[in-house]
């Protein structure tokens, strides 16, 4: 069986998919996020999510919710957006089958029944599935943060791609809040730069040793502050084993000024 190919997406800012005033902003990653689905052989059986907005202390954590709730972790939006639903089915026997690889590859996990979509799950998600009825499982990243630990993540998820199962990594290229609508424009495009050469040009066998020394990039801590929203990558990069990347979704306008990529591997 062929593999489901992987992603890492940079998700945008805030609830925008429900805000008119703001999907102009967005067209290019409308476009893109839209093209996802027809890039793969078939519509999916079930969606693995890594999202930048959940994190596990010491443990990663898996949704186990047949009926996930809404997560609304934005401030200062629209009221209407804390009420927008995205009503995809969660799936406990995925979740199950999560923890067992997971925990078969010596990493430590736990299943979560609270847990609702957050804003870096559903935003994505209501562009590329706006019908909801694909399930959905959610999961977090680990919040000491470490790059081997999250490639490593990724092995273990790999196996589900000949279950025809897609893994996507939701976070953002760039994520220095601070600069982002100032004087991010310069360490933004060179971060990119650096993940062009790292996970398109560059040679596949290199990829890991190159990520897990991220922090050496120019403009690294610029770029990642605080490295949230670029671990799902990194479990991205981990799922898609040896198998080459393609930039899907590349913009030097996000947020004003700021370069922003998202990438498919497989």
């Amino acid at each position: 069986m062929t593999s489901t190919p992987v992603f890492y997406l940079s998700h945008g800012g805030g609830p925008w998919p429900y805000m008119p005033e703001a999907r102009e902003k967005y067209a290019i990653l409308t476009k893109a996020l839209k093209d996802i689905p027809q890039q793969l052989e078939k519509r999916p059986d079930a969606i693995v999510m890594v999202s930048a907005h959940w994190e596990g202390n010491n443990t990663f954590l898996v949704m186990g919710n047949p009926n996930p709730p809404m997560y609304y972790d934005y401030y200062n939006f629209p009221e209407h957006t804390y009420h927008v639903q995205y009503p995809a089915p969660g799936s406990p026997a995925l979740a199950k089958e999560l923890v067992t690889l997971i925990g078969n590859a010596g990493l430590p996990v736990e299943i979560d029944n609270q847990r609702g979509f957050d804003h870096g799950a559903f935003v994505p998600l209501e562009v590329m599935y706006p019908k909801a009825d694909i399930p959905v499982v959610q999961l977090s990243i680990e919040t000491h943060f470490d790059p081997a630990l999250h490639l490593a993540l990724g092995q273990a998820l790999a196996p589900l791609r000949k279950q025809n199962i897609l893994i996507l990594g939701s976070g953002l290229s760039y994520h220095n809040l601070r600069e982002i609508r100032t004087i991010g424009a310069e360490p933004s495009a060179q971060f990119d730069a650096w993940l062009q050469d790292v996970l398109v040009k560059g040679p596949v066998s290199e990829r890991f040793e190159k990520l897990k020394q991220w922090e050496a990039a120019p403009a690294a801590r610029r770029a990642h502050p605080r490295e949230d929203h670029l671990l799902p990558l990194m479990v991205a990069v981990g799922a898609a084993e040896n198998e080459p990347g393609t930039c899907v979704h590349h913009e030097v306008t996000a947020f004003a000024n700021i370069t922003a990529s998202s990438f498919r591997f497989g």
